[in-house]
């Protein structure tokens, strides 16, 4: 009975701490209290529901006779929405704290909700090396199913909670998009509940300008409901290389020259201040080096970026051998390096002995129970961007990042765009390799103000060819914007599908300017 009374007494003891200093006071100020005692249990009861749901579901086989059932009731949802007069925009009904974008959408209030429940996986064919998906279907659910079968997807993005449609509808990079492109270029074909109602099926031969309309929309052609994915054979380890590089000239001669290799499956640099970083470079293999096996993503071990940072400090290389499913979420357990700011002691040894198996907490949660003040200081006081570039202008891109807002470390990912149709492909008629600069953190810059040093930095990439990720602030006009992305077939499906009247346009759904 002991520990039980401890317990109570210290759970009283911080309920009455909270009552005297007020529950905004903690969260703001002593947000980790918040996250260690309550967030991080309760997220670690999220992920054994999802876990349990998807194994039960897809072992029973029910996922693909409900789908059926489920589809014809969002499209009985849209007709019910145009019988009643199409009053309103339509959007999913799913809340918008559970995103992992870190906006927050306010039009769920005043658009028709129509409630999407699709999260499951539906049929894995290694025949045809197909997965068919819901939307809602996870990352951590395709590894945990696809790597216990012996397959991968060609592109698997980071964290865990990144969803199917919204890597489609938005998009999803990972180290390995060099040889494969982006999320939307391993899709095969998607399944769509249009405007009116129907369903249509899209591909790249069938309905092929509405297959390369839809990524990048943000649900603005139609609700996605099913995707098919390419997924390739997947070996036990992934075997990585760390290379120090110092001097940014050498550094962006080393990582160009590193994407531009066939055999790389993986690479990506992380980058800790202009003239610092560490380019990874890995493949995929079936045996390993007992004593160089590293099982990074164990809950006790050093975060990621930690400990390739500690190569850099010790300035040497090293070869380790990295279980595949431990590297794909290799950054999620810190949530890149964000969790840094939310639990300043996450990292030490006796914390993730202790608590680090329930680490990292839901990024949905830490949106629910941001509140608005808080909301407000990380965006006056906090960067969370990816912008995607030419990489014959990283030199000129990694400077305009130290300038306007440096912050480190630097997430580099390259990948190559193919000239398609759609909101996003090459200024040219030929592929071009990009790289993905991502920098998530608090800027260091002098007299930061977010509004005008973000529009300086969507000015630089627009200069260059380049697009920004839209689950991130967009501070451009619709000008502006729509500089950056070609529209022209997006605007022409939108009156032929019937949209206008059904779904906002992308750039009044995700700008802080239309928004504002």
């Amino acid at each position: 009975m002991e520990p039980a009374v401890s317990l109570a007494v210290c759970a009283l003891l911080f309920l009455l701490w909270v009552r005297l200093k007020g529950l905004e006071f903690v969260l703001i100020h002593q947000r980790w209290v918040f996250v260690c005692l309550f967030l991080l249990p309760l997220s670690l009861i999220f992920d054994i529901y999802y876990y349990v749901r998807a194994w039960v579901v897809f072992k029973l086989s029910s996922a693909p006779r409900l789908h059926e059932q489920r589809v014809r009731d969002i499209q009985k949802q849209v007709r019910e929405w145009k019988e009643q007069g199409s009053k309103t925009f339509m959007c999913t009904g799913r809340p918008g704290w559970l995103t992992v974008s870190l906006r927050v959408g306010k039009y769920k209030k005043t658009h028709k909700n129509i409630m999407i429940n699709l999260m499951d996986i539906l049929e894995v064919d290694t025949k045809k090396q197909i997965v068919r998906v819901e939307p809602l279907v996870s990352m951590g659910q395709v590894t945990a199913l696809l790597t216990s079968i012996g397959w991968t997807l060609p592109v698997l993005p980071e964290l865990d909670d990144l969803t199917v449609g919204g890597l489609i509808m938005g998009t999803g990079i990972e180290s390995s998009s060099h040889k494969y492109g982006l999320f939307q270029h391993i899709c095969t074909a998607y399944e769509l509940v249009l405007a009116d109602g129907s369903f249509v099926r899209c591909t790249p031969t069938e309905n092929s300008d509405l297959f390369y309309a839809v990524p990048w929309s943000c649900g603005t052609l139609g609700f996605l409901v099913a995707a098919e994915i390419r997924i390739i054979p997947a070996k036990k380890y992934v075997k990585l290389r760390f290379e120090p590089v110092r001097g940014l000239e050498a550094i962006c001669e080393k990582f160009t020259w590193e994407s531009q290799r066939p055999e790389n499956h993986f690479i990506e640099g992380l980058l800790y201040s202009l003239d610092e970083a560490v380019i990874m470079t890995g493949v995929m293999t079936d045996e390993a080096e007992p004593s160089k096996l590293n099982s990074i993503g164990n809950y006790y071990k050093p975060w990621f970026f930690k400990h390739v940072e500690n190569y850099l400090k010790t300035n040497r290389e090293g070869l380790e051998y990295i279980p595949l499913r431990h590297y794909y979420h290799r950054h999620t357990r810190s949530i890149f390096w964000e969790l840094q700011d939310i639990i300043p002691f996450g990292n030490n040894p006796i914390f993730r002995y202790l608590f680090g198996w329930m680490v990292p907490p839901k990024i949905s949660l830490l949106k629910l129970t941001q509140g608005e003040t808080l909301r407000k200081l990380y965006e006056q006081h906090h960067v969370v961007q990816d912008m995607l570039v030419p990489m014959k202008c990283l030199p000129r891109a990694l400077h305009t990042f130290h300038n306007d807002i440096h912050v480190y470390p630097i997430w580099l990912c390259p990948f190559i765009l193919p000239s398609q149709p759609g909101l996003v492909h090459p200024k040219g008629d030929e592929t071009e390799l990009y790289v993905d600069i991502g920098a998530y953190g608090e800027p260091r810059v002098k007299h930061f103000e977010a509004r005008s040093c973000m529009r300086q930095l969507e000015k630089f990439v627009r200069s260059v060819h380049g697009f920004q990720m839209l689950y991130a602030d967009c501070y451009m006009n619709r000008e502006e914007f729509w500089e950056m992305f070609d529209g022209s077939l997006y605007h022409e499906l939108r009156e032929k599908l019937g949209c206008q009247d059904a779904f906002p346009e992308v750039y009044d759904k995700i700008c802080k300017a239309a928004r504002h």
